[in-house]
């Protein structure tokens, strides 16, 4: 995959984004952070992303809320949930409302790169 990739982050907690940027950024693609998801949205509707990586649980606007949005405005996005709270309902509702994919929280930032590799992949066919 020569492609860089644009991919956003957002979780409301700072030490998600802190871990996940640099390590994403490693393979060259450019990442931003958010921990506000507003901010986030607002960003994304000035400057489409290639993958959106949104917590599910936030306080003003949740990971299913960003999803939606997400993909009103660019069903080329890969959009993938991460969550603390993983239960099979959370998840079966993000991939029906278009999720590319679900991971529980702890995970290794190289299990994501995986999900990642696999999204762009999925984009470029």
């Amino acid at each position: 995959m020569d492609k860089k990739l644009k991919i956003m982050i957002i979780d409301d907690e700072n030490i998600v984004g802190k871990r996940l940027k640099p390590a994403l950024e490693k393979t060259g693609d450019y990442v931003e952070s958010f921990e506000d998801a507003k901010k986030a949205l607002e960003r994304f509707n000035s400057e489409p992303f290639d993958i959106v990586v949104t917590d599910i649980r936030m306080d003003e606007i949740d990971g299913l809320e960003v999803l939606e949005q997400v993909l009103s405005k660019s069903n080329q996005t890969k959009v993938i949930i991460i969550t603390g709270y993983a239960t099979v309902e959370v998840a079966r509702e993000a991939l029906a409302k278009g999720a590319f994919d679900f991971i529980a929280k702890p995970f290794k930032p190289s299990d994501l790169r995986a999900i990642i590799d696999r999204a762009a992949k999925r984009s470029a066919s």
